[in-house]
C-alpha cells in the first residue's frame, strides 16, 4: 500500500469520503487521491515522492505556477505583519483598485473568500437592485455549492430548477431557470415568458465545468441583448476564465461586458479569496452603502490579498505571458488533437488559450448534453495511464486542462508523448 492509500484510509476516519472536496476523491477513475506534500514551478510532488507535471494548477488560479518568487515573498512577509486583523487595511483597497483597473466593467467590488460565496453574494445584490427573484443559470454550468444555483442540469425540457443535493429545499431553487448554454433561444423563452421577474442571467462566459465548452458566436453578444431588454443583469461568473483568458478575462477577449462579474480563488494567486463586483450603481446597494446585507470577518485577508496584488501586478505589468501562454496552448492543444487523429481515433479537443480539455467522444461538443456523450470510463482509463507516467490530471472527464507560465516545451513534449502512448495501446 502506497503512502497516500495509507493517508487516504485514515482521513476516511475523520472527513466524509476521506476528503475536504468531492472530486479530490479520486473515485471516478477508481484510485485512491495523491496526497500532494509539495509543488514547485509546474511539478507537484506527493506523500510518497513521485513528481508529477501539473494540469491541474489547484483548478485553475497557478497562471504562474507554484511558488512565484514576488508572490511567495509578498505572503511571508504578509505573514510577518499578522494572519488577520478582521478590520480594514490598505492591501484590500490596492487590490480592489487594480482589479478594477483591469477589468472595465468592475466599477466596485466586494471581496470575500470563495468563489461560491462570490456567487450567492452577487446573485442577492442582483435581486436586491433589479427587486425581481427569479435568476437563470445553465446547465452543465457551476457556480459553487449555494442552493439557488445547485440544480440539477441535464434536463433541457425543464423550466424550474430541481435541488442537485440532499438538503436543499424546493424553495430555495423555485425561482432557478434553467437554460441551455448556446441556446439562446431557450433564454429568450424565458424572457418572453417571465421577463419582468428575472433579476439576472449567470453563466460562464467559457464552460469549464462540464469540460471546456467555448461560446458559439453570437450567444454572449444575445444575452447582453436580452438582459438590456427585459432589465435583467448578466452576471459573468470568471472564477476559471478571470486574468486566465486575459488581463480583463473572458469578458475582454469576447468584447461582452457583464453587469457583475465574479471572480475566485485566482484573485488571491490561489489563496482563499473570491470578489463580486460590477456597475457602481448596483454594488451601492451592498451594506454599509445600501439595504443588502453581506458580510464576512476574513474577507479581504491581508495575507490572501497581499498574494492576489503579488500576481495580479506581474500580469498587469507583463502582458507578453498572456501572448506566450496563448501560443503556448494553440500548440499544445493543437498536437493533442493531432496526436488523437494521428492514432484514429474520433475524439474531440477543446480550448481556448491556456484552457482545454479532451473529450472521449465522436460529436462536437457545445453544450451540456454533447458534454455528456464522453465515455467516462475511457476517461478514468486514460488518466490512470497519465498518473502513472507522471501526468497530473483532473481525476474527472468534465474538468479542464490548465497551462501555466512555468510549463516548458520539455514538459509538454513529455506530456504529449505518454498520451500517444495510451492511444497507441
Amino acid at each position: 500500500m502506497t503512502r497516500s492509500e495509507q493517508l487516504f484510509e485514515e482521513a476516511k476516519h475523520y472527513m466524509p469520503g476521506g476528503v475536504n472536496s468531492p472530486v479530490r476523491a479520486f473515485g471516478s477513475i477508481g484510485e485512491a487521491p495523491r496526497f500532494i506534500k509539495r509543488a514547485d514551478g509546474a511539478y507537484l510532488w506527493d506523500e510518497d515522492g513521485r513528481r508529477y507535471i501539473d494540469f491541474v494548477g489547484s483548478w485553475g488560479p497557478m497562471l504562474l505556477g507554484h511558488n512565484r518568487p514576488e508572490i511567495l515573498e509578498s505572503v511571508l512577509d504578509a505573514c510577518k505583519r499578522g494572519l488577520s486583523f478582521g478590520a480594514c487595511t490598505k492591501i484590500e483597497t490596492e487590490l480592489a483598485k487594480q482589479i478594477c483597473d483591469m477589468v472595465p466593467s468592475v466599477e466596485m467590488l466586494r471581496m470575500v473568500n470563495s468563489g461560491t460565496e462570490a456567487v450567492m453574494s452577487a446573485i442577492r445584490a442582483a435581486r436586491g437592485y433589479t427587486k425581481r427573484n427569479k435568476i437563470i443559470k445553465f446547465t452543465g454550468c457551476y457556480h459553487g455549492h449555494c442552493d439557488a444555483v445547485l440544480v440539477k442540469a441535464g434536463s433541457g425540457s425543464m423550466t424550474h430548477g430541481v435541488p442537485d443535493s440532499a438538503g436543499v429545499p424546493q424553495g430555495c431553487t423555485q425561482d432557478t431557470l434553467l437554460a441551455e448554454y448556446n441556446d439562446s433561444d431557450s433564454v429568450k423563452a424565458h424572457f418572453e415568458r417571465e421577463g419582468e421577474q428575472i433579476a439576472a442571467v449567470i453563466i460562464e462566459p467559457v464552460a469549464a465545468n462540464m469540460g471546456v465548452v467555448l461560446p458559439q458566436a453570437g450567444f454572449l453578444e444575445n444575452l447582453r441583448s436580452l438582459c438590456t431588454r427585459y432589465g435583467a443583469l448578466l452576471i459573468f461568473d470568471e472564477v476559471i476564465t478571470g486574468f486566465r483568458l486575459g488581463a480583463s478575462g473572458a469578458q475582454g477577449r469576447f468584447g461582452v461586458a457583464p453587469d457583475m462579474t465574479v471572480f475566485g480563488k485566482i484573485i488571491g494567486a490561489g489563496m482563499p479569496v473570491g470578489a463580486y463586483g460590477g456597475r457602481r450603481c448596483i454594488m451601492e446597494t451592498v451594506s454599509p452603502a445600501g439595504a443588502v446585507y453581506q458580510a464576512g470577518t476574513l474577507s479581504g485577508n491581508p495575507v490572501a490579498v497581499s498574494a492576489g496584488y503579488a500576481m495580479l501586478n506581474i500580469l498587469k505589468n507583463h502582458p507578453e505571458i498572456y501572448d506566450n501562454l496563448n501560443a503556448m496552448g494553440d500548440d499544445f492543444f493543437g498536437q493533442l488533437r493531432k496526436t488523437v487523429q494521428k492514432c484514429g481515433l474520433p475524439y474531440r479537443v477543446n480550448h481556448i488559450g491556456s484552457l482545454g480539455c479532451l473529450f472521449f467522444t465522436d460529436t462536437d461538443v457545445k453544450d451540456y448534453e454533447s458534454a455528456k456523450t464522453s465515455d467516462t470510463k475511457e476517461y478514468a482509463a486514460y488518466c490512470r495511464h497519465m498518473l502513472a507516467h507522471g501526468i497530473y490530471l483532473a481525476p474527472a472527464q468534465f474538468e479542464a486542462v490548465f497551462l501555466s507560465s512555468a510549463h516548458t516545451k520539455e514538459m509538454l513534449e513529455e506530456t504529449l508523448e505518454a498520451a500517444e502512448a495510451y492511444f497507441r495501446r
